[in-house]
């Protein structure tokens, strides 16, 4: 046996640790540890097993593992930083939705759930790691357009661009916390410094739903917003046939014809901020 240090862990397991700490820049398996430790893919297995059951290294899910900070007064209570675990976990995807309008501060409303719109093929609409419930979207990868990369630490996260963002509630209202919450953000959105009428409409195009034209165009007009040639487009652009302005809510509402849309959250909410 080693000789146990100061900080209770045999020195020759705790020089490994050490070049765990210099090596890795984010969440790692076994076989990326077998690589740093010079270590065969059982030895790594079992090692991080070890310093995990001992605090020294974070266990996210079953074969990923991060590394503690060497001076946490509570190795065991640390956690990593949910936007890097998504980075891992549900790769390729990128941070959209409420999660990124907090980025860009088009709400001060605070969400503790992550919204994930990922690649990555899922029976679970929501799932939880170490604490932190992900809402994930899948979304084909040819889809992740309109991002960008954020460093956290050492890792660099994809999220949505503040146009983007707009887009992606506006198709699917639940990753904005529902059609009165996207009204906010969108009032926030036209203005403040992200506005780019041009950049929206282009992504609202891409995304493949036209539907959302219906939506950006009525609540734009009804929020007083002064952008008629972006309304007009957004009219020319609509789809056919009847949409729900917020599908997850079963109220079925007034319709409003020159749009082809179901008003259909009348709790006197959005007709008011609308």
């Amino acid at each position: 046996m080693g000789i146990p240090t100061k900080s209770g862990i045999e020195r020759a397991k705790r020089t490994l640790l050490e070049k765990l700490h210099r090596d890795t820049t984010g969440p790692f398996t076994a076989i990326h540890a077998s690589r740093i430790l010079s270590l065969d893919v059982k030895q790594a297995r079992f090692f991080l097993a070890y310093l995990a059951s001992r605090g020294w290294l974070s266990r996210i899910r079953r074969g990923l593992y991060s590394t503690v900070p060497l001076g946490a007064e509570t190795p065991s209570q640390w956690r990593e930083d949910p936007w890097i675990v998504a980075a891992h976990v549900f790769a390729p995807c990128y941070i959209g939705g409420w999660s990124a309008g907090e980025h860009w501060s088009l709400t001060e409303q605070i969400f503790r759930d992550i919204i994930v719109v990922t690649a990555v093929s899922t029976r679970k609409t929501t799932t939880t790691i170490q604490g932190t419930v992900f809402r994930l979207k899948f979304l084909n990868q040819a889809k992740h357009y309109g991002t960008r990369p954020v460093w956290r630490g050492q890792t660099k996260v994809l999220v949505s661009d503040p146009s983007r963002t707009i887009v992606d509630v506006l198709d699917d209202p639940r990753l904005g916390g529902g059609i009165r919450h996207v009204t906010d953000m969108l009032a926030v959105y036209f203005s403040g410094e992200h506005r780019n009428e041009k950049r929206l409409l282009e992504y609202a195009a891409k995304i493949g739903n036209r539907s959302v034209f219906k939506r950006l165009g009525f609540l734009v007009e009804r929020l007083k917003i002064k952008a008629p040639g972006f309304i007009a487009r957004c009219h020319r652009m609509q789809s056919s046939g009847l949409t729900l302005l917020d599908p997850a809510v079963k109220h079925r509402g007034r319709i409003v014809k020159r749009w082809n849309l179901r008003v259909n959250v009348v709790d006197g909410s959005v007709e008011k901020s609308v």
